[in-house]
């Protein structure tokens, strides 16, 4: 079994969803950032539950070569979306989305299917755009409302 199946069959047995998996770099020392997420919200609880979890399969199968530092959160109210999942996952949220015309389009996010994203922008107009289309992608919250 992939170590990405592995992660996601035990966040869901601590009763979350798994919404990324990042490997990145910071002052020299190597991290595994593990992103979970629930219907109603992540706590430190959960998070250090899913860590414990999930340490013993990285004994196992080493996701990263050498010495790394585990840690695990909620990706937070303003995330990147990158997946069909994390859009479906989204839809109901205000997402901003950048093409590759670099023009950004702002507003809330109502469908997301293999074909494409249907949002509504801020001027209460229906967009489709394809993923093929998307530069980049991310949820944003509305400070001011």
């Amino acid at each position: 079994m992939e170590l990405e199946e592995s992660i996601k069959l035990a966040a869901e047995g601590c009763g979350v969803d798994l919404y990324d998996i990042q490997q990145t770099k910071e002052n020299k020392t190597n991290i595994l950032r593990v992103y979970i997420t629930s219907k109603n919200g992540v706590n430190l609880d959960q998070c250090a539950h899913v860590s414990r979890m999930i340490s013993p399969l990285l004994d196992i199968e080493e996701p990263i070569s050498g010495k790394y530092t585990l840690e695990v959160s909620s990706p937070g109210i303003e995330r990147k979306l990158k997946t069909l999942h994390h859009f479906q996952c989204s839809i109901g949220s205000n997402v901003k989305i950048k093409n590759y015309s670099n023009e950004v389009i702002k507003g809330e996010l109502i469908s997301a299917t293999t074909d494409g994203i249907l949002q509504i922008d801020e001027n209460s107009e229906i967009k489709e755009i394809k993923y093929d289309d998307v530069l980049s992608a991310s949820t944003y919250f509305d400070w001011n409302k």
